[in-house]
């Protein structure tokens, strides 16, 4: 079959936001055009227009470029298509008027478990997290979910990294080693779901249930936030029941079979 003709400064361009995409965080100039297999003068030109799209920004104080909210934008609308995304968000209202509390769900994104929707209940205290925002493995909820149910390789480096973080910060509520992080995960997937009191936010308490597709691979996470005061912490209690009976059944309807 002949290839369709295409725009090729379109596919040259893109090479930057790919490298961006898979950077861990933001670049210099001269390390992304190296990255992309182009010079700096003509990296700058395209990132340049990119800034105008609002799919790249530069930081004034150290001048390195990172992803734009434009390109959130896109792969938050990528990921909402999904199809465990969509049909978890048909079930977040009614799940949400049975719980009483805040729901989120929550995907497996390129630098961990990100936030890709968010309903807030009528009752809710506000909390300082978006669309888009990444958890940590250890102090959320979410984050310990899916690193209970990814594999070893995949989340060992990021478990060293927040273990020296917290080590380094004096914090005594996440584990302090590899061992200890590894036990916690087992409990997780003893418990069928993530818990937190107090460790990501001061005075809340966190769910997160996983929903499985149908090779067994943790797809999405649901999550319940709310205050310790009226937010029920007990496992198999008002919150946690009706949370993990939802991923439950959201799994089977993708395939999953225990």
């Amino acid at each position: 079959m002949k290839e369709r003709a295409g725009i090729q400064s379109v596919e040259v361009g893109f090479a930057l936001l790919d490298v961006l995409s898979r950077a861990p965080g933001a670049l210099m100039l001269r390390d992304l055009a190296a990255a992309a297999g182009m010079s700096a003068a003509k990296a700058h030109r395209y990132l340049v227009s990119f800034q105008r799209l609002q799919l790249v920004v530069q930081d004034a104080g150290s001048t390195r470029y990172d992803l734009g909210p434009a390109a959130l934008r896109l792969g938050l609308a990528s990921l909402s298509r999904l199809d465990a995304v969509k049909l978890a968000r048909e079930r977040i209202g009614p799940l949400m008027e049975q719980i009483g509390h805040t729901l989120a769900l929550a995907v497996w994104g390129n630098h961990g478990p990100t936030i890709v929707h968010w309903e807030e209940s009528p009752q809710a205290v506000t909390v300082n997290l978006r669309l888009g925002d990444v958890m940590p493995l250890l102090s959320s909820a979410t984050g310990r979910c899916f690193a209970a149910y990814l594999s070893r390789e995949a989340i060992t480096p990021i478990l060293r990294e927040e273990i020296a973080r917290a080590q380094k910060q004096g914090r005594s509520d996440v584990p302090a080693t590899l061992a200890q992080a590894r036990a916690l995960l087992d409990e997780v997937r003893l418990r069928g779901a993530a818990r937190v009191v107090d460790t990501l936010l001061p005075g809340m308490v966190g769910f997160c249930a996983p929903v499985f597709d149908s090779d067994a691979h943790i797809v999405l996470g649901m999550v319940a936030l709310g205050p310790t005061g009226v937010f029920d912490p007990a496992w198999g209690g008002t919150v946690d029941q009706p949370l993990r009976a939802a991923a439950g059944r959201l799994s089977s309807d993708l395939g999953y079979r225990a």
